[in-house]
């Protein structure tokens, strides 16, 4: 996680920094219905590799944005879920699919 002296001076561009990448979206987008299992995620996701999904989950667990909760059962259980901070991201995700489909809805 980067201190704030390390995030850029611009707002929009911390925000970037922190879910701009499309997988890092996905995630979100799936864990905003409910919480998943490493492997959930990995079949969900189509095209994502295994190293990309760790090394994207690590980093939205770093950045405060998801919770991984370990369930002391054999075999472990893992989940995913939005964290508090996270869930403040739900408006942003509902206006990227509302224009998602008004850009859609404008497509003949």
């Amino acid at each position: 996680m980067l201190t704030k002296e390390e995030l850029p001076a611009c707002p929009v561009a911390t925000t970037v920094q922190l879910i701009g990448s499309k997988w890092k979206l996905l995630i979100l987008r799936n864990l905003m219905m409910r919480p998943w299992r490493f492997n959930e995620l990995r079949r969900d996701l189509e095209g994502i590799s295994q190293k990309v999904l760790t090394d994207s989950l690590r980093s939205l667990e770093a950045d405060g944005l998801v919770t991984r909760t370990v369930y002391p059962e054999v075999p472990p259980r893992v989940e995913y879920a939005l964290s508090e901070l996270g869930e403040t991201m739900r408006p942003i995700m509902k206006s990227l699919e509302d224009w998602g489909n008004f850009y859609k809805s404008t497509r003949a």
